[in-house]
């Protein structure tokens, strides 16, 4: 019963020290009435993974907006330095998406049919984070929905990331 006990505060122990951080894609915000929050974990040092959620409010009568209505991104991040403060990173995301893609029908417009996908992709960005655990980061992607003709075949992922590192 020692050693079971020793192993969990070992395994929270680490949880609890290691480096994490929440971020809110600004730009989408203002620009699109789209949500992306992000959750970040980081390995060590040199690499991270984390999860992005992206909810698009936008309406489809829009001129500009995703095409996605969903979507929810796994991703690993591989940072080129060990700079505390500035960093460049590589990114590989896998883009769960959801939405509506116009079919065309003779006579029929504005006709919606529902997808969901799934997009392989690479990202690039960089980031700063202050002594004081604040966070900016600027990234941009694309990825490729893989496993249905009726979804969009590019997936962008671009962001102007805020948050706080703890």
């Amino acid at each position: 019963m020692k050693n079971f006990l020793v192993a969990v505060a070992i395994f929270a122990s680490s949880i609890i020290s290691a480096q994490q951080e929440i971020t809110v894609d600004l730009a989408d915000a203002l620009a699109m009435k789209t949500l992306e929050v992000s959750y970040e974990y980081y390995l060590s040092d040199q690499s991270s993974v984390g999860i992005s959620g992206l909810f698009n409010f936008e309406g489809r009568s829009s001129d500009f907006r995703y095409n996605e209505d969903n979507m929810i991104t796994p991703y690993f991040r591989h940072y080129f330095t060990s700079s505390r403060n500035w960093n460049y990173f590589g990114e590989i995301f896998l883009g769960i998406n959801s939405g509506k893609e116009e079919i065309e029908l003779d006579g029929a417009p504005n006709v919606y049919e529902n997808y969901t996908d799934g997009a392989l992709g690479v990202a690039i960005g960089t980031k700063y984070i202050s002594n004081g655990g604040f966070v900016v980061s600027v990234l941009g992607g694309i990825g490729r929905n893989m496993f249905t003709d009726k979804s969009p075949v590019v997936v962008p992922r671009v962001g102007l990331n805020l948050g706080y590192r703890f």
